[in-house]
């Protein structure tokens, strides 16, 4: 990673610091609310490419921004923008700076017991893949990808050049697996489909090898959903299939609710309306099942809400909009904002939902949360939504007042699909 100057770092650092998780957008909301109309401070969308600009070191922000960053993160000034202090990284973001890197941990082993990994390894890894998982539920694909590959690259070494019990082995292979569906997914949201793909394979290898059929149906069904939004979609549904019967042996409730709702969404990009409606059903049925207590930590995420708002994408993908937009309505009322990429998705397909029930200005509304929500972001799956977003909207240009308004403000780059540009 090329070296950034210390105060270009420092900032990151602090919009990302684990109590914060802020987008940039949310970032530039933060400044203008310090500033408060006392002074004067760029437009959103240009402040956003400023700050992306700032962290990247290629000029200090002026004085006047320079104070308001003092306020917003409540340190001294000069403290921030020294020149001195210790350069930051992705490494320390959710918690990752507080674990030893890997190679230190096979060297420790390495010395104290000639290449044996115990339990303690186990539970460093498994400490290290969940801080991923909880960068990205802030993070885009784009900032996660490389960390995210160099962590699943330790874990297979380390199984591979740490002498282990059979148990221990078979609990390195499990965390193999879930690195791989991490950074499958990550992949997949920087826009290397093809290089999500195989880590998927290689995934579901490791956990078949490691006897955890929860944790294949998982991976089955991440790399369905990547099928289905490709162009197989008869393929995302023989993924999904074995996803389900996967998660049938399991018998995790929660693992088989996703496994469902994965082939709900494989079943709807084909179309099938009843096929959709009985995959979702079981989705349902299989959540009501599950205790109070997640059940496997990668499964953290799956909830009501979740499963709600698969029903709602699948259907407004069926062209339901009756159906799909009280769905996406209520969820999004109180959907977490931090999470910037998943509220800009839902977003859209809010967005495209009220553009079918010919409801164009409330859908302008919503498209213009999405875009100003996803512009800056390095996700693949953002810019993609945003040019389907405005294609939907493109017969109400000419007619409708808030749509032409949209697209003046906003425009989307066709031949780069991972940037979705604000207005110049």
């Amino acid at each position: 990673m090329n070296e950034i100057p210390a105060w270009a770092a420092r900032l990151r650092a602090e919009r990302l610091r684990p109590d914060r998780m802020w987008s940039r957008a949310r970032m530039a909301r933060e400044l203008r609310a310090a500033a408060a109309g006392r002074v004067a401070v760029a437009h959103p969308a240009s402040l956003r490419d400023q700050i992306r600009g700032w962290e990247k070191g290629k000029h200090q922000p002026s004085e006047v921004y320079r104070t308001l960053y003092a306020v917003v993160f409540e340190v001294d000034e000069a403290e921030l923008f020294a020149a001195d202090q210790p350069r930051a990284s992705l490494e320390d973001l959710a918690g990752l700076a507080e674990l030893p890197p890997v190679e230190e941990v096979l060297a420790r082993v390495v010395a104290a017991t000639g290449r044996r990994v115990g339990t303690e390894t186990v539970t460093a890894l498994a400490e290290r893949v969940h801080a991923l998982r909880l960068a990205d539920d802030v993070l885009p694909g784009g900032d996660l990808v490389e960390p995210a590959f160099r962590q699943l690259a330790n874990a297979v070494r380390l199984y591979r050049d740490g002498g282990h019990r059979e148990e221990v082995g078979r609990a390195l292979l499990g965390l193999v697996a879930e690195f791989a569906q991490l950074a499958g997914w990550v992949a997949a949201d920087a826009g290397q489909p093809g290089r999500a793909a195989s880590t998927y394979q290689l995934g579901i290898e490791a956990a078949r090898e490691a006897g955890d059929s929860a944790l294949e149906s998982n991976l089955l069904g991440a790399l369905a959903y990547l099928t289905s939004n490709g162009q197989k979609p008869r393929g995302g549904v023989e993924l999904a299939e074995a996803a389900v019967a996967a998660a049938g042996k399991a018998a995790v409730p929660l693992a088989r609710a996703l496994a469902w709702d994965r082939l709900a969404w494989a079943e709807a990009k084909t179309g099938s309306v009843a096929s959709t409606s009985r995959a979702l059903g079981n989705a349902a049925a299989a959540l009501s099942e599950a205790g109070p207590e997640t059940e496997r930590s990668w499964l953290y995420w799956v909830s009501a809400d979740e499963l709600q708002v698969m029903e709602a994408r699948a259907y407004t993908e069926l062209h339901r909009p009756l159906r799909a937009i009280p769905i996406l309505a209520k969820v999004l009322e109180r959907y977490d904002p931090s999470h910037a990429r998943e509220l800009a998705l839902y977003l859209s397909w809010l967005a495209v939902g009220l553009a079918d029930a010919h409801e164009p200005e409330a859908a302008a509304t919503a498209a213009h949360r999405m875009l100003d929500l996803s512009a800056g972001l390095a996700s693949s799956r953002t810019a993609e939504r945003a040019r389907t977003v405005l294609a939907r909207l493109a017969p109400y240009r000419s007619t409708v007042p808030e749509v032409a308004e949209l697209w003046d403000q906003y425009r989307v780059s066709i031949a780069d699909p991972a940037r979705t540009l604000p207005p110049a």
